[in-house]
């Protein structure tokens, strides 16, 4: 999956007479299921009725979400807590203010009759990553868990080509795979994968997408207004998925394809249902887990990671 060339803009419905307040966010990726609460509630209304009005875009560049929103150029990004982390220790002025999908995704995707079918079988292959940084740290933590060291495997720098790496038997096994997309990416391509799940392998459970935020220049009213939002759409997935997914499909062609579809199924239920609801002790095991690994410094307490909006957070 590539992300789009050109950012845009979803409309939005028609408002009520009265003043909106607006905000602007920024997605990770284009439009795609995992975001669904967020377009549901401005397909249903529930943004207008939360006095906002919500500008939506797309990134040209996946990386950039976090750091527009900590420039100011965006109220709301979305970004994933394992990323966060590294970029407080940039000292990117950001903080997780709302929670969007609360399990870990990501996995490290083999071939169905690949041999390796216990993760230390892997001792020897050619693991593939996306992105530099957290992929390898989550790489050597679950190659430790099982008693291997980082040179036990070939770890090549693959960029986006997951599933295209995996069927053309350039790598053993990909970490950073998307349980949702690439899984379902290789049974369209007419293989079977299957994973191997961090958070079964020696890394601690995380928050997958969250909604980050520059603590400076918000506006919680708004924000914590916005995850109320988002939290009605939740509930009208829950309760009716199949309609859910009708609506969410309808707002552009793109969606209506076989992938999407498929990954609708594996995600719908992954929502969180109280995304303004901060469980601080993943912030702080998550934090100590990457000292640990040698990947930051540490010492960042959750406070300077993470909000909770509802709770009056300024």
């Amino acid at each position: 999956m590539k992300p789009l060339v050109a950012a845009f803009t979803l409309s939005a419905l028609a408002l009520p007479a009265q003043a909106q307040d607006r905000l602007s966010l920024m997605l990770d990726w284009f439009v795609n299921p995992n975001h669904a609460p967020i377009i549901l509630a401005q397909e249903l209304g529930y943004f207008a009725d939360a006095g906002l009005e919500v500008d939506i875009a797309t990134p040209s560049d996946p990386n950039a979400p976090p750091r527009m929103a900590a420039a100011g150029r965006v109220d709301l990004a979305i970004s994933y807590q394992p990323q966060l982390h590294l970029s407080r220790h940039d000292d990117l002025p950001l903080r997780r203010v709302g929670t969007l999908i609360s399990t870990p995704l990501t996995c490290l995707a083999v071939l169905a009759d690949s041999p390796a079918q216990d993760f230390a079988d892997l001792a020897g292959g050619r693991i593939g990553f996306a992105v530099a940084g957290v992929q390898e740290v989550m790489l050597d933590a679950m190659l430790a868990h099982h008693g291997l060291a980082p040179d036990d495997v070939e770890q090549i720098n693959i960029g986006w080509s997951i599933s295209p790496a995996l069927m053309a038997g350039q790598v053993d096994g990909v970490i950073g795979a998307f349980r949702n997309f690439e899984l379902n990416q290789l049974q369209i391509e007419g293989t079977e994968g299957r994973c191997f799940y961090p958070e079964a392998e020696g890394v601690p459970a995380y928050d997958e997408l969250i909604y980050v935020a520059n603590p400076e220049n918000m506006d919680a009213d708004a924000v914590a207004r916005f995850l109320d939002a988002t939290a009605q759409a939740v509930n009208f997935i829950l309760n009716q998925p199949d309609r859910a997914w009708e609506l969410f499909a309808s707002t552009a062609p793109e969606l209506q394809s076989d992938l999407n579809t498929m990954a609708w199924a594996d995600t719908w239920a992954r929502f969180a249902t109280r995304p303004a609801a901060l469980d601080a002790g993943r912030y702080a095991r998550f934090e100590s887990f990457l000292a640990e690994r040698g990947a930051t410094a540490g010492g960042l307490a959750v406070e300077d990671l993470a909000l909770d909006v509802s709770a009056g957070a300024p």
